[in-house]
């Protein structure tokens, strides 16, 4: 299963950074900026750099909090690996890779970029979902199966050891 997840991974990396490459063309920049362009009256293709954490959160996080940003995600990215190490599931394993292929996609922005380039913004009139990227909605499709993976798959419950209270 390593050799799935890995591959997920490899390939969401890949997709985003490419997307990414290809927003930041066509906005005819080499790094994070600020542009819009109206694709349809619910989608505008936006570029925005998100310096902080989730939806913008800590958006003022440049220097060294961005590179701490971006050490705290390679650590979660390390755990993921050794999860995703130990996983005997298809399931889980994709759904690791999604997470950590989105995760070093955002990473690599981090580093290079020192933000995270967000473009897609969907809306309703004047209502806006906070940009993202194709990172970020990897991310949110892992952790979704893995909470479909933890609701809907039955375990067996652990047996207690019983101490002499019923016969062998």
């Amino acid at each position: 299963m390593l050799g799935r997840g890995l591959a997920v991974a490899a390939a969401v990396a890949a997709v985003d950074q490419f997307a990414k490459h290809a927003v930041l063309r066509s906005f005819d920049t080499a790094g994070c900026g600020v542009g819009h362009k109206t694709v349809t009256p619910f989608f505008d293709l936006v570029l925005t750099c998100n310096r902080g954490v989730s939806f913008g959160l800590f958006n003022g996080a440049a220097g060294v909090r961005g590179m701490i940003l971006a050490v705290v995600a390679a650590a979660i990215v390390l755990v993921l690996l050794y999860w995703l190490a130990r996983v005997t599931n298809g399931w889980m394993a994709a759904a690791i890779g999604l997470i950590i292929g989105g995760a070093v996609g955002n990473v690599v922005d981090r580093l290079l970029l020192g933000g995270v380039v967000d473009f897609l913004d969907f809306h309703i009139g004047a209502w806006h979902w906070p940009a993202f990227n194709i990172a970020d909605s990897a991310i949110c499709v892992g952790v979704a199966m893995m909470l479909l993976e933890s609701l809907l798959t039955r375990r067996a419950a652990p047996r207690e050891e019983r101490r002499g209270d019923l016969p062998p």
